[in-house]
């Protein structure tokens, strides 16, 4: 599968940057995280029109950038959305208004929504919590927001056993 180009080494080296707490929140979760929504925004091999796949990548290394800890930090999500603003017209710069305004929502939400009804925001929520077994705990079906999150989370072996070879 070929993705469409976008400035994902970049948005990597920006999140890398400064980068003190560590792997639970670091880069192999991010890389996860970005492996999961690729599987979850395609459908037999084809890109899904209803999910934008420069958005679910770009949210995989930057929901997580601005934690203070790797404990409870609930207010990391909107410290993430708005330290997208400051990026918008630099490293952001291939996104449309629309696609930051997605971003944004799936960064301050993440942790504090079940769902939207929006697929690209679901998918971004749904890859970061096929990951939670990093921590121990094991995805919930019913706690995906969406019903491609929930088959994974139901069929993890699954989802390892999925490669994804192009840019990752």
């Amino acid at each position: 599968m070929k993705l469409p180009p976008c400035n994902i080494e970049r948005v990597r080296e920006f999140a890398q940057e400064g980068w003190t707490l560590g792997e639970t929140h670091g880069i192999y979760h991010w890389r996860r995280v970005e492996r999961n929504a690729i599987v979850l925004a395609t459908d037999n091999g084809v890109l899904r029109r209803d999910v934008n796949i420069k958005v679910v990548r770009y949210f995989a290394y930057l929901h997580d950038k601005w934690r203070h800890d790797d404990g409870w930090d609930l207010e990391h999500g909107p410290r993430a959305a708005e330290m997208i603003s400051t990026i918008r017209h630099t490293i952001l710069s291939d996104l449309t208004d629309e696609e930051v305004c997605l971003l944004q929502q799936a960064c301050r939400y993440h942790t504090s929504k079940h769902r939207t009804g929006n697929a690209t925001i679901d998918t971004c929520f749904d890859a970061d919590r096929l990951d939670l077994g990093r921590v121990g705990i094991t995805p919930d079906p019913l706690r995906m927001a969406s019903q491609q999150g929930a088959y994974y989370a139901n069929n993890l072996q699954l989802l390892k056993r999925i490669k994804i070879t192009d840019n990752l």
